[in-house]
């Protein structure tokens, strides 16, 4: 089992990687590693911060896929319809682009910190862009 690191806006948070589920998205988040970005406010789908990667394509097939995941999962919408992106649920999310709703690869899932998620949110929405860092450490 890989077991992730986060890092967001300052709050650390311990999460596993769901290889079971999604072997192949874990797969491509794991050849990322290690992975810093930046993270904003979802703009369509409610509670949830994304890093968005624009017209980057990958070639995944659905896997665990969610237009709804629950607070401290993340997925990856590889592109398509809308751009690729990563989204992690802080509270409710219905997962949606200005193209409508969509369904991404529920991937990882944060273990340890839930109790800190609604302020990790709450500072991207009222404070901007983040910093994002994920680090693996296979267990």
């Amino acid at each position: 089992m890989t077991r992730i690191t986060l890092t967001i806006a300052g709050i650390h948070f311990n999460a596993r990687l769901e290889e079971t589920h999604a072997p192949k998205t874990c797969a491509l988040f794991r050849s990322l590693l290690p992975y810093q970005s930046q993270v904003i406010h979802v703009r369509w789908s409610g509670e949830g911060v994304w890093i968005p990667w624009g017209d980057r394509h990958f070639e995944l097939p659905y896997e665990h896929a969610t237009s709804h995941p629950a607070p401290g999962q993340m997925i990856l919408y590889p592109g398509g319809v809308s751009e690729c992106e990563f989204l992690l649920a802080y509270g409710p999310v219905s997962f949606a682009s200005k193209a409508g709703p969509l369904a991404g690869n529920h991937f990882l899932t944060i273990t340890e910190g839930l109790e800190q998620l609604q302020v990790m949110g709450q500072t991207v929405l009222w404070q901007g862009a983040q910093e994002f860092q994920a680090i693996g450490a296979n267990t």
